[in-house]
């Protein structure tokens, strides 16, 4: 017996996710949530006579539809997609990505298609809003008729934003074709035009994912006895937890006792009351027992935290089992560093989806856990100052602070955002900051270095001070600056540098500008040198060696060239 497949609807804010799905549900979910975004997870079932009486397809191409239904995931686009999860990978047996055909690849995209490829899940893709291409117009028969019958220079635009899509999807690692033009589906995504707002491609879409199930997915989809489900979200109504979940294998029934998933021990808890989601509803009917794949809302009598995103089985007094398993699903998702920043998560699945974004842009996360930013990691967070400030940083992604954290956290930076990337670029932005700031430290203790070469037609006062024309060949040079020649012959400190009448606070390299030696008379001290070099103690240029990231090539040559003249009178100088 094979259950119904999981399907995850995905993309990009405003792409259509919620409006397609209001086209298999025959509803207008979209038009009256809070700015047309999602608000929440949620889930529809789609039994297999709605199926059939919205795909006609299925009937003309004579296909004997074996699958029960899909389940369907609405994620909110706000928040990215969580990858929701189960032991082994993906919760999702398959995934539709909303694309706006006229948009492409947005970054929320970007992270759907690389959680999609980490997790391995197959995926088609819903182009949509093929109807808002310039001068679009509904034709009858199916979206392929449809495309062949658009006016000329209609087909030509619709022709350019396919081929671009397709080649962005091949930058991110994907082959892709219009779903029709596909022989092998293992090789490429299939890619399903379509209008949310006119249905055209919606009974392909549901076409492609049938045909996909009943070829790929039968073995993975076939009914387990042993209960098994992700908590996708806990709500508390004075004594009594209700839990919002996704039973993706076997069988559970009202009175059962499940075990859910923690940090510590597993939390055993007894059903008391179970529900199930009604077929294209958002309504819940209390039932005795719930076969996969389905989505539920479950009474609970535990008193213990459940933290939204865990797995949870059915138990049978084999706690010793449960909790080892747990631990080795638990140990495989959130992977950790010794030395990085800390994150908090709304729930398991987007914790993981942070993990894995943050470590394909390089950052170690050492610290990481759900729900709001607690006492505990304002104190981790405060306890990095002093080792690396840039790891000093809490990134919450949709969670806040809790009352206790609030009253200390000042001191400590805390990055909060509902979108992924956005957090991610914002904690990127902060890093970048703060080392500039430790650059600019560092630099303050060092002097700058330069060569000069003397311009003997340019001497404007011959002594006390004397004043001249130099050219800045390489480095900078600033006042103050102590100044040798090529025989280590020591000079007078720079008092002024000056451009047009105009003092100068650094001359770099290529300026011709005039400087002053205060106690230095030209035609007796300079008149036979040719080049000028900035002075630098031993212990200043052991400085610079450990800062050289923070020095120019040409300021890098300088040094090499002091060091040389230095070691004619000292061996070992320097080193």
């Amino acid at each position: 017996m094979i259950r119904q497949p999981i399907v995850t609807v995905a993309g990009h804010v405003d792409h259509g996710k919620t409006s397609l799905l209001d086209r298999f549900r025959g509803s207008a979910v979209a038009a009256g949530e809070a700015g047309g975004i999602t608000q929440k997870i949620s889930f529809t079932r789609f039994p297999q006579e709605e199926i059939v009486k919205r795909c006609p397809l299925i009937q003309k191409q004579g296909i004997s539809l074996e699958i029960p239904g899909f389940l369907f995931i609405d994620t909110p686009g706000h928040a990215a997609f969580t990858n929701l999860r189960k032991r082994g990978g993906s919760l999702a047996d398959l995934a539709i990505l909303v694309i706006d055909i006229n948009e492409g690849i947005m970054p929320q995209t970007a992270e759907v298609l690389q959680i999609f490829k980490n997790g391995k899940t197959p995926f088609i893709i819903a182009l949509n809003k093929v109807d808002n291409i310039s001068g679009w117009r509904k034709q009858g028969g199916g979206i392929q008729e449809s495309i062949e019958s658009q006016a000329v220079h209609a087909r030509q635009d619709f022709d350019e934003k396919l081929f671009t899509l397709i080649g962005a999807l091949h930058s991110h690692g994907f082959e892709a074709d219009l779903f029709y033009n596909i022989t092998d589906f293992t090789k490429k995504v299939a890619l399903v035009p379509c209008s949310a707002r006119t249905l055209e491609g919606i009974a392909e879409i549901l076409f492609v994912l049938c045909g996909l199930s009943q070829k790929f997915l039968k073995e993975k989809i076939k009914l387990k006895e042993e209960a098994k489900g992700v908590i996708l979200e806990m709500k508390r109504e004075k004594a009594l937890a209700y839990a919002e979940a996704i039973l993706y294998d076997g069988i559970l029934h009202a009175d059962d006792e499940i075990a859910v998933a923690s940090f510590d021990e597993p939390v055993v808890t007894r059903i008391r009351a179970l529900e199930e989601i009604q077929p294209l509803s958002y309504q819940f009917k209390p039932v005795k027992e719930a076969r996969a794949a389905a989505g539920l809302r479950m009474q609970l009598v535990s008193k213990e935290e459940i933290l939204p995103g865990m797995p949870f089985t059915l138990y049978k007094g084999n706690s010793g089992q449960i909790a080892k398993e747990f631990k080795k699903e638990l140990a495989q998702i959130i992977q950790l560093e010794k030395e990085g920043i800390i994150i908090k998560a709304e729930s398991l699945g987007s914790l993981e989806a942070l993990l894995h974004l943050l470590k394909m842009e390089n950052i170690s996360v050492s610290k990481a856990g759900i729900g709001k930013i607690n006492k505990g990691d304002i104190s981790a967070a405060r306890a990095r100052l002093e080792k690396d400030i840039t790891l000093s940083v809490i990134l919450g992604f949709n969670v806040d602070l809790d009352e206790e954290a609030k009253s200390i956290q000042s001191g400590v930076k805390i990055l909060s955002n509902d979108v992924i990337y956005r957090l991610i670029e914002d904690l990127k932005k902060w890093q970048e900051g703060k080392r500039k700031e430790i650059d600019k430290q560092r630099m303050m203790g060092i002097s700058s270095v330069a060569k000069i070469e003397l311009l003997p037609n340019f001497v404007f006062r011959n002594s006390k001070p004397a004043v001249f024309g130099v050219r800045v060949l390489l480095g900078r040079l600033k006042p103050d600056a102590r100044m040798i020649d090529e025989n280590n012959e020591e000079m007078d400190k720079i008092k002024k540098i000056q451009h047009e009448n105009t003092s100068l606070e650094e001359a770099t390299a290529g300026m011709e500008v005039a400087i002053s030696l205060p106690n230095t008379t030209f035609d007796r001290q300079l008149k036979d040198k040719k080049f000028l070099y900035t002075d630098v103690g031993e212990a200043e240029f052991r400085k610079f060696k450990d800062n050289k990231d923070l020095l120019s090539s040409d300021e890098l040559s300088v040094l090499q060239e002091i060091a040389q003249i230095k070691r004619r009178f000292k061996i070992a100088w320097g080193v």
